[in-house]
C-alpha cells in the first residue's frame, strides 16, 4: 500500500463559484486525484511484461486500483479450514506409550488363542474388572507385556489382543495354552497411586525358574537368566516378572541367578506360584539402570566434568 501511495498524484484545481456577488468569495479549492502506474514493480526480477503482485496477480490498471479501495476483502476459502470429526474410541492396532506400576490388578484366564489368520496371531482373554472402563485401543498388561485391545465384548467378559511376532519370540506368551491364567494390570492413570516402580511393559527377555522354596507362608522363587539381563539386576532393586513388581533379594552373578520372595498375600494375586521348575518368565529390568550405563558409556559424565 506504501508503493501505491508513492504513486498517487495530486493536481490542484481552483474554481469560482457562479453566484450572486454577495456570495462571490475566495475561489473554493477542490482536490482530484489520478493514479499513475507504479514506478518500481514489486518484484524487480520479474519483467515490466509479466508484471505480478506477490507473484500471483497481475498489475492491475489504474481503474482496477480505484475499484480496489471500495471493495471488501474475500472471504477465506473454506478448503482451508480442516473440518472437525466427532470423537471416536481409538481403534490403533498399535501400541501406545503406556506406564505401568507393576501391580497386578487382577488374573484373567486364556479363553483363546492362535492364528485366526495367516499372519495374525490373536488371543482371547476372559476378565471382569479390566473390562469395567475398557475401550479399542487401551493397552493392557498381559503377564508384563503391553499389549493393545483390538477387541472386547462387555457381554461375555472377554477381550482379545494381538501378538506380534517379535513378542512372541521375546516373551514367554507363546508357552501360554487355553486355560491358562495371566497377570492383567491396565495403563497407569495420572491419578492412580504409584505403588510399585516404573514398567513400560517392553519385555527386556525371560527367565526360567530353577528353584521353588516355601518358608513359613512365604515363597522364594529363584530365576536364571542371561548375562545381558544380569546386569541390570541389583540387590534391592525393582524388577518385573511376569508384570509384577518385585523386589530382587540375592544376585548370584556365578550362577546368572536372582532371586526374591512371594508373600502370601502376593501368591493368591498372580501367576507365578502356579508355575513349574523349568518354566519361563517375562522380565522387564529397572529402566533406570540402562539409562545410567547408556549415559555412563556416551561419555556424558566425562563432558559434565571437563566444563
Amino acid at each position: 500500500c506504501n508503493k501505491i501511495w508513492k504513486n498517487v498524484k495530486p493536481h490542484w484545481k481552483f474554481r469560482k463559484l457562479s453566484t450572486s456577488a454577495e456570495n462571490q468569495k475566495e475561489p473554493m479549492a477542490t482536490i482530484s486525484f489520478s493514479f499513475a502506474s507504479p514506478s518500481k514493480h514489486l518484484n524487480p526480477s520479474i519483467s515490466p511484461k509479466n508484471s505480478t503482485i506477490f507473484n500471483l496477480l497481475p498489475t492491475p490498471s489504474n481503474s482496477q486500483l480505484k475499484r480496489a479501495f471500495f471493495l471488501k476483502s474475500p472471504s477465506i476459502s473454506p478448503i482451508f479450514f480442516r473440518p472437525l470429526k466427532p470423537q471416536q474410541c481409538r481403534t490403533s492396532s498399535t501400541p501406545i506409550t503406556s506406564l505401568f506400576t507393576g501391580i497386578v490388578e487382577e488374573m484373567g484366564q486364556i479363553k483363546q488363542l492362535g492364528y485366526d489368520k495367516p499372519d495374525s496371531f490373536t488371543m482371547k482373554i476372559q476378565a471382569k474388572l479390566i473390562l469395567e472402563d475398557i475401550n479399542l485401543g487401551d493397552s493392557i498388561s498381559v503377564n508384563g507385556t503391553c499389549l493393545t485391545v483390538a477387541d472386547f465384548d462387555t457381554q461375555n467378559l472377554e477381550f482379545s489382543v494381538g501378538l506380534a511376532p517379535e513378542t512372541l519370540r521375546k516373551t514367554s506368551l507363546i508357552e501360554l495354552e487355553q486355560g491358562s491364567l495371566v497377570n492383567l494390570e491396565r495403563a497407569l492413570r495420572p491419578t492412580t497411586r504409584m505403588g510399585g516402580h516404573f514398567v513400560q511393559g517392553h519385555v527386556d527377555g525371560t527367565g526360567e525358574i530353577v528353584e521353588l522354596k516355601t518358608e513359613g507362608d512365604s515363597l522364594w522363587v529363584k530365576v536364571k537368566t542371561a548375562k545381558e539381563l544380569l546386569r541390570y539386576i541389583v540387590p534391592k532393586g525393582f524388577i518385573a516378572v511376569d508384570g509384577t513388581s518385585l523386589t530382587v533379594v540375592d544376585v548370584v552373578d556365578e550362577e546368572g541367578c536372582f532371586n526374591f520372595m512371594l508373600v502370601a498375600y502376593t501368591q493368591q494375586n498372580v501367576v507365578i506360584p502356579l508355575k513349574k521348575v523349568g518354566q519361563k518368565v517375562n522380565l522387564e529390568v529397572d529402566i533406570l539402570g540402562k539409562y545410567v550405563e547408556r549415559l555412563l558409556s556416551s561419555g556424558f559424565v566425562d563432558s559434565i566434568k571437563s566444563s
